[in-house]
């Protein structure tokens, strides 16, 4: 499968029809056509069927989609790590890691090694530990900072030195927003909740969540935290994630006292480009 036609296949997808992408993409609309033609007799399936409005891909379509986004990114990555070992040290690093204040950790690390490597440019995605484990499993991030267990047979692992705070964003006019602490079991019994996709068993160490009326879940938290605006419950979260001033919403941390550890991560069992390696140290220096 050739790069080049998947990278046709997408804009035809992006433009939705063939004479959109071919004006997008300089080439003649009968070139883009038969390359698409050629495409969908390979696969032995039809990527796209005419809808009111242009092209629609079909099931298969948005399987290739997906898949050819992995493999042009991948390319590119590879291309950049290549170049990068030829001419010195510069290149790209992705970064995938769940929201955060402990993040400095590692753009201080990387803005010192810029310093002397100024080549060098740092690309950060969120999502949660699901997201991220996939990210960094099919090669679309470098590194990971993630929370909780880690599978050590599978990755690598440093722990960094910063430990979030866990409570939970209410609205200020929130009968408990005058507290100075939650204690779970006495103030969240009979309201709702809004936890993260990833919550299991506990709430805290000791404090089941089957105590508790989950009225929603999330994955980033800033859109939970409009949902703690419009009432639809407390959310559980992470200190400093949400900036609350000027907002309806108010931070308040768990009693007794609890803390997550950060950890960076990367797969085993691979070789790892100089520039991703230099990042690395330089992490693993300040977690020291």
């Amino acid at each position: 499968m050739d790069l080049r036609v998947l990278s046709y296949f997408l804009a035809v997808a992006r433009e939705e029809s063939f004479s959109g992408a071919a004006a997008a993409i300089h080439i003649s609309q009968p070139t883009l056509s038969r390359q698409i033609a050629d495409l969908e007799e390979e696969l032995g399936r039809k990527l796209f069927v005419r809808g009111s409005r242009g092209l629609v891909l079909t099931a298969e379509g948005q399987q290739l989609k997906k898949r050819a986004l992995e493999l042009l990114s991948l390319a590119e990555k590879t291309e950049e790590e290549i170049r990068g070992g030829m001419e010195g040290i510069s290149g790209s690093i992705s970064i995938g890691a769940g929201e955060t204040y402990g993040i400095h950790t590692v753009t201080r690390a990387f803005r010192k090694l810029q310093g002397s490597h100024p080549g060098l440019s740092l690309h950060i995605s969120s999502g949660d530990g699901r997201d991220l484990a996939w990210q960094l499993d099919n090669g679309l991030i470098d590194l990971a900072v993630v929370f909780g267990e880690v599978d050590h047979s599978h990755y690598e692992c440093i722990t960094l030195p910063y430990r979030d705070r866990m409570g939970v964003y209410l609205r200020k006019d929130d009968p408990l927003a005058d507290k100075k602490q939650i204690f779970p079991k006495k103030d969240l019994i009979d309201k709702p909740i809004i936890i993260n996709r990833e919550s299991s068993g506990d709430l805290i160490p000791g404090v089941s969540l089957h105590l508790f009326r989950i009225a929603g879940t999330y994955n980033l938290l800033y859109n939970a935290s409009l949902m703690a605006e419009d009432g639809l419950g407390c959310v559980v979260g992470l200190e400093h994630i949400i900036n609350t001033e000027g907002t309806d919403l108010v931070f308040i941390p768990f009693a007794p006292e609890y803390r997550l550890n950060m950890y960076l991560i990367y797969k085993k069992y691979q070789v790892i480009p100089r520039h991703i390696a230099l990042l690395i140290d330089e992490i693993r220096k300040t977690a020291d």
